[in-house]
């Protein structure tokens, strides 16, 4: 007997890409598992052969988001790598809520962490300091995405908000900065 769905010949691929067209048309509200069967032709029931929930699907969203961060790195170190993060959240509409909520969690891969702790690792700092400067870098990398995120989709409904004093970019690179300076005025290095 062929499971459900497998008929079709949708992949676990299939499932992520089709839900991360959901997710980047609709958002994170709309992306069920019944809304994407419909996309697949399928039964909501032959989802869970790739995916056991909902869950894990969006921890497979989550590990994709992130993985696209290296194709966005220009340059090296710190600011580089939480800048290439930015872009990869941003690259899809809530992003940085479907990553955040995966951490949260427990799942998924921890590759935004430890891409941001190998960086940090490089500047000469000890891995456990190393691990938390990128530990706060993440929270904050997610939290001020997430903002930008808001503000796009009530600009996109004609929700008028207060403008801004600088462009988006630029206060994240002032936050990535006054961390990163923070730590360095800090945090011990090895002898």
């Amino acid at each position: 007997m062929t499971p459900p769905g497998r008929g079709r010949g949708h992949s676990a691929d299939d499932v992520a890409r089709a839900a991360l067209r959901i997710l980047d048309d609709d958002g994170l509200a709309d992306l069920t598992m019944r809304r994407l069967a419909t996309r697949l032709d399928v039964q909501p029931s032959a989802l869970y052969w790739h995916f056991p929930n909902k869950q894990s699907l969006l921890a497979e969203l989550s590990d994709r988001i992130v993985a696209q961060a290296a194709s966005l790195l220009r340059g090296s170190g710190v600011a580089a790598e939480a800048r290439a993060l930015r872009d990869a959240l941003l690259a899809y509409r809530d992003g940085a809520e479907v990553v955040s909520s995966t951490l949260a969690l427990g799942l998924g891969s921890t590759a935004a962490r430890d891409r941001l702790t190998a960086a940090v690792a490089a500047e000469g700092f000890a891995h456990d300091v190393a691990a938390r400067a990128a530990t706060t870098l993440l929270h904050f990398v997610l939290g001020h995405v997430w903002h930008e995120q808001q503000r796009l989709q009530y600009d996109s409904v004609g929700v008028v908000t207060p403008g801004v004093a600088h462009p988006p970019e630029a206060d994240f690179l002032f936050g990535v900065d006054l961390i990163h300076r923070g730590l360095h005025a800090t945090a011990p290095r090895p002898a």
